[in-house]
């Protein structure tokens, strides 16, 4: 396998990468399962890279480059085909996001990424170690691309629970929190967010932030926050315990129309 790769017109990198992968699978005589054992992934996630379904995280590709005795042959197709690769957990989630028919997000420390006003952003963006103005950038229009989702003829349904304490964390300031709270309100007409108050004290949704996406036709996909980055899993016991986890915070919730309420109060403390 040569790492300078003419890759026609008419398909993608992925189906490349893909067809390359089923190769290697079908050359050992392992089933996708067989496959998805060895790499930590079920075989459906499997069946997904081969048909160019989902990005394949590069961690996974490290690990086939050992299952299948591979010297860095598989990392620089993969390399080769995703010439600027965004942030890890970035490769996965969004694939999976525009195409969901029910996406639920926890949030408990800041407004979720997909609902962040530029500014917003842009500042925490700017908080990550070593962050430069390009890289900030560049994931900033990643971040904001994803809100097309909200805009579609025909979007998913899109329910958001968060702490009460983001709407409180200043940042960037009053005329930046307000212009992101604004934005808030006003997607309430076309999403459900809904507001954990202070007052419930410690629970299961502090441990960290969480999304979960159904997407018709594929098992259920979740994906989870870290210090570092993200990790994405379709594995059913996970995502049905992430699934009992967000139905526990819900229940925790202000009514929508109290959360309303809530956030007008909030916007009004910001003014300047």
């Amino acid at each position: 396998m040569s790492a300078e790769l003419n890759i026609p017109s008419d398909v993608s990198p992925e189906a490349v990468f893909g067809a390359e992968l089923r190769r290697l699978r079908h050359a050992e005589g392992w089933s996708l399962d067989g496959l998805g054992n060895r790499l930590g992934y079920s075989g459906t996630m499997i069946g997904y890279w081969e048909r160019a379904k989902r990005p394949v995280p590069e961690e996974a590709v490290t690990a086939a480059e050992g299952v299948f005795g591979l010297k860095g042959e598989l990392v620089a197709l993969w390399k080769e085909i995703n010439p600027k690769a965004p942030p890890r957990w970035f490769r996965q989630w969004p694939k999976i996001e525009s195409a969901a028919r029910l996406l639920r997000f926890w949030e408990p420390l800041l407004v979720p990424g997909i609902l962040q006003t530029e500014q917003y952003a842009r500042a925490v963006l700017r908080a990550e170690p070593g962050a430069t103005k390009e890289k900030v950038e560049e994931a900033l229009k990643s971040r904001l691309c994803r809100q097309s989702i909200f805009s579609r003829p025909n979007p998913p349904t899109v329910q958001f629970v968060i702490d009460e304490g983001v709407l409180h964390r200043s940042v960037e300031g009053a005329a930046v929190m307000h212009e992101q709270l604004t934005y808030l309100l006003t997607l309430m007409d076309k999403i459900t967010i809904q507001v954990v108050p202070l007052s419930v004290g410690m629970n299961c949704g502090l441990l960290g932030g969480f999304a979960i996406a159904h997407v018709p036709g594929a098992p259920d996909a979740a994906y989870l926050e870290t210090a570092s980055n993200g990790q994405v899993t379709d594995r059913v016991e996970e995502v049905e315990a992430i699934s009992l986890r967000y139905d526990t915070i819900r229940a925790w919730a202000h009514p929508v129309h109290v959360t309303r309420d809530l956030l007008k109060e909030t916007i009004v403390r910001y003014e300047q």
